[in-house]
């Protein structure tokens, strides 16, 4: 017999916080130094005890994905491929630096719905039309987004989105600085998630 109330509080172990990356597969126009500013972001997502989840793709991602294994933080991807063999062979992706890969089977553009959802808040880095696919699916669904600052165009053609869409949004933060990214979005993410629940 269990020795709760059925109308008392439970508190559960659900308390992980995912956040996805979204970035380029191609990488050469994001800049010289943009290879070492992707890694810093993800041992930052490793030190503040996040999980990293992106496309299982190459590219910035990747590079996020090598930061936060440098640090044995979580990596978590998603593919568009229905198989690990399809994912190598079909999409030429890598299976390196991820501890987990969800094979979707659903192509780039189901891929990215799930794995915007999948996340509690995503960070757009150096991307192409791709990240703002997924930054459109975030910005849908109301999630937490993080516009990750560098050498790149990105960060400002979002902001243009954004200015110019018409639809203010007080659930995005941007910055330069890996550790305050992170810690604006924390405190977006806590503002949603469920401490405790009744049964």
């Amino acid at each position: 017999m269990n020795s709760y109330s059925l109308n008392a509080p439970i508190k559960h172990g659900h308390n992980q916080i995912k956040i996805c990356v979204s970035g380029a597969a191609e990488t050469g126009h994001c800049g010289i130094d943009a290879l070492d500013k992707a890694k810093e972001l993800g041992r930052e997502i490793a030190r503040q005890g996040l999980v990293l989840v992106t496309g299982a793709t190459t590219g910035f991602p990747f590079w996020v994905a090598m930061g936060v294994k440098e640090l044995g933080g979580i990596s978590v991807g998603f593919s568009p491929a229905a198989s690990e063999r399809e994912h190598v062979e079909v999409y030429k992706l890598p299976l390196d630096y991820m501890d987990l890969i969800i094979y979707t089977g659903f192509g780039y553009p189901g891929r990215d719905l799930l794995l915007t959802r999948s996340s509690d808040a995503v960070i757009c880095g150096c991307g192409r039309v791709g990240t703002i696919h997924e930054f459109t699916v975030a910005f849908e669904d109301n999630k937490p987004i993080g516009i990750f600052e560098g050498p790149w165009e990105m960060g400002a053609q979002i902001k243009e989105i954004v200015e110019k869409g018409h639809r203010p949004n007080a659930k995005i933060v941007a910055g330069s600085d890996p550790k305050k990214l992170l810690e604006d979005l924390i405190v977006l993410i806590k503002k949603d998630k469920v401490g405790e629940y009744k049964i």
